[in-house]
């Protein structure tokens, strides 16, 4: 990974799309180098698909809410719990964390109604020990490529260091 590794990705979280012509207006890095080098960020899992952005409001997905849940310890509790979370209807991400919760999960829904039947959903995981949702009023940020979020020189000095 070099920089114009780095400056393509930058690209394409920026632009939105991984066009061979719009990433060379955007960087003038020739589009078959660009073509290139994007094919081979695939083969080494770097990038994993073109799925453009959709907007979650504008489908109609415009209640967010965010979730604590505590679960019972045993061993491997946290990918069958984790997995049992992924499961269910409406929710996007779960993360497992360490702290006083054992997981963070993200649900994006069409509205107050399956909110009850979300929760009801955690609980009926055996492993559940307690809940705690909280409803998102605004969204400050969301960035969807996180990439938009270094500079240039930082991923090159400290993120894409790390790989070498």
């Amino acid at each position: 990974m070099d920089e114009k590794d780095a400056k393509i990705l930058k690209a394409i979280a920026k632009l939105g799309t991984g066009k061979s012509e719009a990433i060379e207006e955007e960087t003038g890095i020739p589009k078959s180098t660009v073509h290139y080098r994007i094919n081979r960020l695939r083969e080494r899992g770097i990038v994993s698909n073109d799925l453009y952005d959709v907007d979650l409001e504008a489908l109609g997905l415009e209640l967010t809410v965010i979730s604590e849940v505590t679960a019972e310890y045993e061993e491997g509790y946290h990918d069958k719990v984790g997995s049992q979370l992924g499961d269910i209807e409406g929710v996007n991400q779960v993360y497992f964390t360490m702290g006083d919760v054992d997981f963070i999960v993200i649900a994006h829904l069409p509205g107050r109604g399956m909110v009850e039947e979300l929760i009801n959903q955690y609980e009926r995981i055996d492993e559940v020990e307690r809940t705690s949702s909280m409803f998102v009023i605004s969204t400050i940020k969301d960035e969807p490529h996180p990439l938009n979020d270094f500079s240039l020189d930082t991923l090159m000095d400290d993120v894409l260091e790390d790989e070498d």
